[in-house]
């Protein structure tokens, strides 16, 4: 445990940022004695978390820890993968996500994704916002919701001279932007995010951080990062995972990353090991 009077991460944390600190915690998603398996090879080990709603909610450790696993539980992406056994309880409002009665794709439009790398489809800027929409049957006025999810994206005044454009042509940051207009067009209620700024230049990157501030008025959002100075910047609680899959810390960012609990998370934060 941290004696020093200095943080570990010499950055300012969000909770004297954004304002967000005094928000009562109200759990959206919420795991018990989550197990994961891929074959033999276990992923995650236990996991018990509650994750706030419209909060930032950052997941940081070494590579292979299982930080992804985790967030691809959380709407059943990992039911692709034929390998892989889930033991153990994840909820969301209250009601396990691997229940036989839960659709993965009513739930996906709940609980949106945006991954490492920017993915937009070969088609135009409106259909790559609209596709969403229009596999669930929209029938509302679906050139005000692709505006409506391009402004939330923070993209619109970027775009909306070349919606018939392709998507493509965009840069990789306008690309990123695109495809969390994409995710938060079918209105959900919570976003994942997967790295999304790695792949991004910083200018770029800035950019997603600031959204990330601005979507979480009205989004939960659960972001896995390997930095943690971005970490420190943007999220509200930090969870902290190590070798084996197991979480060993998750609690206010700012206490993560000036006073930690378990000294590995302090060796981790420090750079002596991951």
């Amino acid at each position: 445990m941290s004696t020093q009077d200095e943080t570990l991460i010499t950055t300012e944390v969000s909770s004297g940022r954004t304002g967000r600190g005094d928000r009562p915690d109200e759990t959206v998603l919420a795991s018990r004695g989550l197990d994961v398996h891929y074959g033999d090879e276990r992923a995650l080990d236990g996991i018990d978390v509650d994750i706030p709603e419209h909060k930032v909610t950052a997941i940081i450790g070494p590579s292979g820890c299982g930080k992804s696993t985790f967030l691809r539980c959380i709407n059943r992406m990992n039911d692709q993968i034929d390998a892989c056994r889930i033991d153990g309880d994840l909820a969301f409002h209250g009601k396990n996500v691997y229940d036989e009665d839960v659709d993965p794709v009513a739930l996906r439009r709940k609980i949106g994704m945006v991954f490492q790398k920017p993915n937009p489809f070969p088609k135009s800027i409106h259909d790559n916002v609209a596709y969403g929409l229009e596999i669930q049957g929209y029938d509302g006025d679906m050139d005000a919701r692709v505006e409506e999810a391009l402004r939330g994206a923070a993209l619109w005044d970027e775009v909306k001279d070349q919606l018939d454009g392709s998507g493509l042509d965009l840069s990789g940051g306008q690309q990123q932007r695109l495809c969390i207009a994409r995710a938060i067009a079918p209105d959900p209620e919570v976003i994942l995010m997967d790295e999304p700024t790695s792949a991004l230049d910083p200018v770029a990157a800035s950019k997603i951080e600031d959204l990330i501030d601005d979507l979480v008025e009205e989004y939960t959002v659960v972001i896995v990062t390997h930095n943690m100075q971005q970490a420190a910047r943007i999220s509200d609680k930090t969870a902290v995972f190590l070798t084996g899959g197991q979480l060993v810390e998750f609690d206010d960012t700012a206490s993560v990353f000036e006073n930690p609990d378990d000294d590995r998370v302090e060796d981790y934060i420090t750079g002596k090991f991951g």
